[in-house]
């Protein structure tokens, strides 16, 4: 999710990081849980359900729903929705992409990460390789974010190792206007994590730093729409979109990625890093 950003120190200390595991963790259970799930005819209030469920059996609580007005576990971005959708009962049907974003609350620190699936249309073979292309890119890139963190030496570089992967193996679209964030006692704190390049260098990347890499990824423009509901925003051009986060932690042996149960070895491993779990 990325609604707002909040000012607070960025660098944890090392029983700081120690306290982000859990709710890490609670929120990778939500997503493995979802994913597992997803299949025509379920709905993403059914996967609302089955994300809360999995999030308060881990002894955490839904952070979603500490931001005003929102009352659910998930935001499910349908095809053309790109963040911040509530789920709703239609159920989804072969050929759709689904992003399923989560977060958690444990012990007064929070997580954040989210999950893209494609659902195959045997009928439409091209809408299934268009959706199954769009996921994987956008994963691809968020993985080059994380792998370019762990030798970074100011977060900006972030930026430039999405963006540089996304133009290099596709004409996709970065959404600008939604970017990741720092992340702790709040789920929005600083800094921006911006998924193209900017001018500026940002932040320092040195130990305890943590934050949420998420590039939200268009098949089509950039502009995006805030639907009737206030909280649901679209394509403009109708367009889909995919998105992938993770949080991830620098520590003093390396990285770690919270959201992920093995602290992102299977995505690093393709890019020659191995990351180190916090002492």
């Amino acid at each position: 999710m990325s609604r707002g950003l909040l000012r607070r120190s960025i660098y944890k200390s090392p029983a700081q990081l120690r306290l982000m595991l859990a709710p890490g963790l609670a929120a990778a259970d939500a997503l493995a849980a979802m994913a597992d799930a997803v299949r025509p005819g379920v709905t993403p209030l059914e996967l609302d359900a089955i994300a809360e469920r999995a999030v308060r059996d881990a002894g955490g609580a839904p952070n979603f729903m500490l931001e005003p007005g929102y009352r659910h576990t998930i935001c499910a971005n349908v095809n053309e929705n790109v963040v911040h959708s509530i789920p709703v009962d239609r159920p989804l049907e072969p050929g759709d992409i689904v992003s399923l974003d989560v977060g958690a609350v444990l012990g007064g620190w929070h997580s954040d990460a989210a999950i893209t699936v494609a659902i195959p249309d045997p009928a439409r073979p091209d809408r299934t390789e268009a959706i199954e292309r769009l996921s994987h890119v956008t994963e691809q890139a968020m993985w080059r974010g994380i792998a370019r963190l762990a030798t970074a030496a100011h977060l900006n570089e972030v930026g430039e190792a999405v963006a540089e992967y996304v133009h290099a193996n596709s004409d996709y679209g970065i959404l600008e206007d939604y970017i990741g964030h720092g992340i702790g006692r709040r789920m929005h704190e600083d800094p921006p994590v911006f998924n193209v390049p900017v001018s500026r260098r940002g932040p320092e990347v040195r130990p305890g730093l943590v934050v949420a890499i998420e590039p939200i990824i268009s098949a089509g423009g950039i502009d995006t729409v805030v639907e009737d509901d206030d909280w649901t925003v679209s394509m403009a051009d109708g367009s889909l979109s995919a998105q992938w986060e993770h949080s991830v932690a620098v520590h003093s042996g390396g990285i770690w990625v919270l959201t992920a149960p093995d602290g992102g070895a299977a995505g690093l491993a393709p890019l020659g890093i191995t990351p180190v779990p916090i002492a």
